[in-house]
């Protein structure tokens, strides 16, 4: 513990963030980096607690408490204070595998674990990770990391979302020959299509992408394992495959649509075409916001990416709905502002939520949604309706192709990885049902434990879930 009474002395200082009426004019990263000085303060806020809850990844009824990964966390922030940023980056490279995508997109359960924020404010875990790794990379600390030899196994991993890439990382790293196996064009997944830029730059994922291909990770393209023969081929050419296809069927509106056909889009799909449009130069079929009256159902991180995806589009006005009541949003009384809430604010006049109310009825004009009606019997104008609600299950297209049984999610083996089907693994949100990217990474993470454990016959890599 680098500094006792820093936790007394120090004021909790977040990362600041270019104002909202500047940053809605582009698509670039918002967050401003704040002086070493100050970094150091930061990590010199941590109690170093007898018990650090913050690592403990626990899950209480319906909320998780502490970082799934178990990060070292009192570890790093005292290398941090102690202005040491190799020994902070060697601490938080042990359990986590991404810090440069968890430091900018985990909602930071491990701040609220954290026993300083009891009677005060937390310690900025989250931005004290992103700028270890940040730094690392600017400095040319990350180095390639291959394995000292190879074990003759060949292993296939199907998804390069987090969950994926972790499985991937660790596997490789044990010196098997790893493919990772994507369907769309590019790779990351969730993470190159499902989060915008000014959230999560896509150049942060193809760097990564880029080192674990020169470390000796192999990335397939453009081939759909829902194909039953490819999945077969898998099977034949490869000692295991790891399925990490993510939970992408998405939870049914449950409003009758019949007579609208079109105007109507998921979350994630609306998500995907604004990053193939504004970052590959695409033209996809989901329109943009420009110029619409766009309501948003849902909470959550989707919805607040769709909130501020519509507005940087140029949308008329966008409106949030909220099933739940205001009460179950509140923190200490007081409703918290997401990023998309405080841009829609600047631009608009105030916040878009509101709360305790749904959709009852759509209202089109030659199969095309011109209004709404809600449960409170008002009429909201809207040309564009996205469903931010969730998800339902994983992929069943691919399940089939590989054989494996599922419900909601594929069934593996009581507490562990394995498939119904022979070599065949699954992990992340198609194992676990939706979740957050630190469980992914985690999910990765174990079952590259368990996968390299039936290949070798033992394991030196730790399982976290």
């Amino acid at each position: 513990m680098g500094k006792i009474t820093g936790f007394l002395e120090y004021e909790r200082q977040e990362t600041s963030s270019r104002p909202p009426e500047e940053r809605v004019r582009d698509w670039e990263n918002f967050h401003l980096p704040v002086p070493e000085s100050v970094r150091r303060e930061q990590g010199g806020r941590c109690m170093n607690c007898g018990v650090p809850y913050c690592q403990s990844g626990i899950q209480w009824e319906s909320s998780v408490f502490g970082c799934p990964l178990h990060n070292l966390i009192p570890e790093w922030n005292d290398m941090i204070y102690a202005g040491n940023p190799s020994h902070a980056l060697s601490r938080l490279l042990k359990t986590n595998n991404f810090p440069e995508f968890t430091g900018r997109v985990c909602p930071a359960p491990c701040e609220r674990a954290c026993i300083c924020g009891i009677y005060g404010d937390s310690v900025t875990v989250r931005d004290n990770e992103l700028c270890i790794i940040e730094e690392a990379f600017a400095q040319k600390a990350v180095k390639r990391r291959r394995p000292p030899q190879w074990s003759g196994k060949k292993v296939a991993v199907v998804g390069s979302g987090p969950a994926g890439l972790a499985a991937a990382d660790q596997l490789n790293h044990r010196g098997h020959s790893v493919t990772v196996i994507e369907r769309e064009e590019r790779c990351g997944g969730l993470l190159t299509y499902g989060i915008p830029n000014m959230k999560l730059p896509k150049d942060v994922v193809q760097r990564r992408i880029e080192l674990m291909c020169d470390e000796g990770v192999s990335f397939v393209t453009g081939l759909d394992t829902s194909d039953r023969s490819v999945a077969q081929r898998l099977l034949a050419d490869y000692d295991a495959v790891v399925l990490c296809c993510g939970a992408e069927r998405p939870r049914p509106l449950g409003v009758d649509m019949e007579g609208v056909s079109s105007g109507i889009y998921y979350g994630a799909e609306f998500l995907k075409a604004a990053v193939e449009r504004q970052q590959f130069g695409k033209d996809p079929m989901v329109p943009t916001a420009e110029g619409r009256d766009v309501v948003i159902i849902g909470t959550g991180d989707t919805a607040s990416d769709c909130v501020a995806t519509a507005i940087r589009q140029g949308c008329r006005f966008v409106t949030q709905l909220v099933r739940r009541p205001e009460a179950d949003y509140l923190q200490n009384g007081v409703l918290p502002l997401d990023y998309a809430h405080e841009e829609a604010i600047a631009v608009f006049g105030h916040d878009p939520r509101r709360f305790g109310v749904q959709v009852k009825e759509l209202t089109a004009e030659n199969s095309v949604l011109t209004a709404l009606t809600t449960t409170d019997g008002d009429i909201i104008p809207c040309g564009l309706l996205i469903a931010a609600t969730g998800f339902a299950g994983c992929a069943e297209n691919v399940c089939e192709a590989f054989g494996v049984a599922y419900d909601r999610t594929v069934q593996t083996q009581k507490g562990g990885f394995a498939a119904s089907v022979d070599k065949v693994f699954a992990a992340g949100d198609m194992r676990r049902g939706q979740s957050l990217v630190v469980w992914a990474i985690a999910e990765g993470r174990s079952v590259a434990a368990e996968v390299d454990a039936y290949l070798n016959g033992y394991t030196n890599l730790v399982r976290v879930v």
